[in-house]
């Protein structure tokens, strides 16, 4: 059995991952962990009441000793950026002689520049030798990387939605020089954690962009799509999901046809990548509560849209870390992620 613990216990992505975990047919949860107020007599059960007697453990302040002291094989950081950060870099220092695997869902591991750290985020980052040895968790494209990972950077949840179908494809050559691909993506309110904020009270959502040129997430794309993408979040007055809408234009030769079989060809060994037939497109429901994604295309005129769709607290965040852990610790992709009769070895 992987023992695992969770860190960043009491907000959707925890919740989503305890979830995934408790079901895994080959992990044991030894830990929750939060802030040292949640570590104050509350338990994962008291914050998440659909947990009762499935999931009854206390939250424990986030200490790196006391994480350690449970002995994991897989540490998981649902923590914010610079809690993410730091954390990280005391469990590398307080097990010299061998850390557990780290998986970290925040951004503080995803940027191969270090000054984006304070530009984007806010905060100097305390360790930026780390970020040229994170794996970053995109599997369908770092596999081979992540099965000796000792520090996992899973992806951004606009950034998996968007990379996914553009990366293939810049890396193939079929986006015309000198132009940029543009990304419309629209996502459930849960994407922006559980602190209420007056955008995301009930009465106040409604579908309106945000972020527009400044979003954290924008030079994530920009840095593992292999091409630069103009990107605009947008808010939908829904709980999960992700559509995102991608406009490119096509070098010379590159046709839908051409574009399509560089997809098929890349995802064809992929279990959680499904390219649909012309003519059907991605939706929220069509995804909910799963780790897929989905991606459809159409061109004219040299003109090609891709759409993608994703549930971001699952492929867009613990589903991925899920996927990642597989891969690290040499089981099938599909373990835990999918119905028994759907896992391939």
């Amino acid at each position: 059995m992987i023992r695992c613990a969770v860190v960043g216990a009491s907000g959707y992505t925890g919740a989503e991952l305890a979830a995934i975990l408790l079901r895994h047919p080959e992990t044991e949860i030894v830990g929750m962990y939060g802030s040292a107020r949640e570590g104050a007599a509350r338990t994962f059960s008291e914050l998440h009441p659909r947990f009762r007697g499935e999931c009854d453990l206390p939250i424990q302040a986030a200490e790196a000793g006391t994480i350690l002291g449970g002995s994991p094989d897989a540490v998981f950081l649902c923590t914010p950026h610079e809690a993410s950060a730091a954390l990280a870099c005391d469990l590398i220092d307080a097990a010299p002689g061998g850390p557990p695997t780290t998986f970290d869902l925040s951004a503080a591991f995803r940027l191969p520049d270090p000054a984006a750290y304070e530009s984007y985020y806010k905060f100097t980052h305390p360790r930026p030798a780390l970020l040229r040895s994170a794996v970053y968790g995109l599997v369908e494209l770092h596999r081979a990387d992540l099965r000796t990972a000792g520090l996992v950077a899973v992806p951004g949840c606009y950034p998996t939605s968007v990379i996914l179908p553009v990366a293939p494809l810049a890396g193939a050559g079929a986006i015309s020089a000198g132009t940029r691909v543009v990304a419309d993506c629209i996502s459930g309110v849960s994407g922006a954690g559980r602190t209420p904020n007056e955008r995301n009270v009930f009465c106040e959502v409604s579908v309106q962009p945000y972020g527009v040129w400044n979003h954290r997430h924008g030079p994530e794309i920009t840095a593992h799509a292999g091409t630069e993408v103009i990107f605009t979040p947008h808010l939908g007055p829904y709980d999960r999901g992700i559509v995102s809408t991608l406009h490119l234009e096509l070098a010379p030769g590159w046709t839908e046809t051409r574009t399509r079989e560089v997809l098929t060809s890349t995802y064809a060994d992929a279990p959680f990548v499904r390219l649909l037939p012309a003519g059907s497109w991605p939706s929220v429901n069509g995804v909910r509560g799963t780790n897929y994604c989905d991606i459809a295309l159409a061109e004219r005129g040299g003109h090609l849209i891709v759409v993608s769709a994703i549930d971001n607290l699952i492929k867009g965040a613990s589903g991925q870390a899920v996927q990642c852990m597989n891969v690290r610790f040499g089981l099938p992709e599909q373990t835990g992620l999918a119905p028994a009769s759907e896992v391939r070895a």
